[in-house]
């Protein structure tokens, strides 16, 4: 099966040729703690969910924050395939610029537990909402400096504290689906 990888110190993009089997994906990250991405039309992004902690280069593959190195196959509902998008196409989407925001929170957060892409749930009102920490950051990394400040600084205090890092990026996302409300 064609395959492609990342690798994060250099965004570079590598064919591959893999014989997909049960462990595949958990070989080639030497883990088992991996995170399944379907952002990628008909394609899944596969990651190693301990990136963060191991202080792996983040970068992004279109809108989607990407931690370390990447595994990527084609994808039809359930079925694994050939991956269909060209290797130009996706090194076109490849963006290696992050913000320092994003820098300063990962350089806070390397020394937590917290998965960028595990879901929690909040109300908005009567509605249920489902987010995720990445979905935390991209939103306080657009908002203005002292918003940006506020949060680095709110996140140190809680690490300090010894707060639960996800519990944090869950009032968090109340401030800010408050804010927009």
């Amino acid at each position: 099966m064609n395959a492609y990888s990342i690798d994060h110190t250099t965004a570079q993009v590598k064919e591959i040729e893999i014989d997909m089997q049960a462990n595949t994906v958990y070989s080639f990250f030497g883990s088992i703690l991996i995170d399944e991405l379907s952002t990628l039309n008909k394609h899944m992004i596969f990651t190693d969910a301990n990136a963060l902690s191991e202080k792996k280069t983040p970068y992004f593959i279109g809108e989607q924050l990407i931690v370390g190195d990447a595994f990527i196959i084609g994808r039809e509902e359930f079925t694994d395939l050939d991956v269909s998008i060209k290797k130009e196409e996706l090194e076109s989407l490849i963006i290696k610029d992050v913000s320092q925001f994003y820098k300063d929170t990962f350089a806070l957060l390397h020394e937590t537990d917290i998965n960028l892409y595990r879901t929690f749930i909040l109300k908005k009102g009567s509605e249920k909402v489902t987010l995720n920490t990445e979905w935390v950051l991209y939103t306080f990394n657009i908002a203005d400096d002292r918003t940006k400040e506020y949060f680095i600084n709110e996140l140190k205090k809680a690490i300090n504290a010894g707060e639960d890092a996800e519990s944090f990026m869950q009032k968090m996302a109340g401030l800010a689906l408050n804010a927009g409300a």
